[in-house]
């Protein structure tokens, strides 16, 4: 059975981008990606919502490839190879390789593609992560919190209630960012 395992780039302060939108801060190093490519390797199918999605898409051109370090070219190559599901009742098409369209998150859906699916699954976008976590579906979760307090903004976690975690694993980086691996339901 595959796991679906929610990742997530944040500032200190437990938010993905800040009050107006932006993430900038959260944007990787040469060291940071390395690794984040290293945590990807094992993903068969990404499941987005439209916004992650519509911000994902750009790995599907070389243009935002050219004069980057080898670590961009190598995650453009993890992202293409693998299964992509987006989520949205207002996206017209998918601009993107093995890429498909679904109207809504069903998660009974969610558990059939875990019970078959060779490969995990990683679940992108905090709305979409919330409603398999509410569902129960989310097996691990890998964090990187930034050196950066933002103090408000859209939420990596945006639950109702409490999730127990169980620390897996943990890695601090040059850069100051973090690494929190946790199983749910420790």
């Amino acid at each position: 059975m595959a796991a679906l395992v929610y990742s997530a780039i944040a500032s200190l302060d437990g938010y993905v981008a800040d009050r107006g939108g932006d993430f900038g801060w959260a944007a990787p190093d040469e060291e940071v990606h390395s690794f984040v490519n290293e945590l990807e390797r094992p993903i068969g199918t990404y499941l987005f919502g439209r916004r992650m999605y519509e911000v994902m898409e750009v790995w599907e051109s070389d243009e935002i490839l050219d004069g980057q370090p080898p670590c961009m070219r190598e995650y453009a190559e993890i992202w293409r190879a693998a299964e992509k599901v987006v989520y949205s009742t207002r996206l017209q098409a998918v601009a993107t390789g093995r890429t498909r369209l679904e109207r809504e998150f069903d998660p009974a859906a969610i558990r059939e593609m875990k019970d078959s699916a060779p490969h995990d699954i990683s679940i992108g976008g905090p709305a979409l992560a919330g409603q398999a976590l509410a569902a129960g579906l989310v097996d691990e979760c890998h964090l990187l919190l930034n050196p950066v307090v933002v103090g408000g903004g859209k939420s990596a976690f945006p639950i109702n209630g409490q999730i127990d975690l169980e620390l897996l694993d943990q890695r601090r980086f040059g850069n100051g960012t973090v690494y929190l691996h946790y199983r749910l339901g420790g």
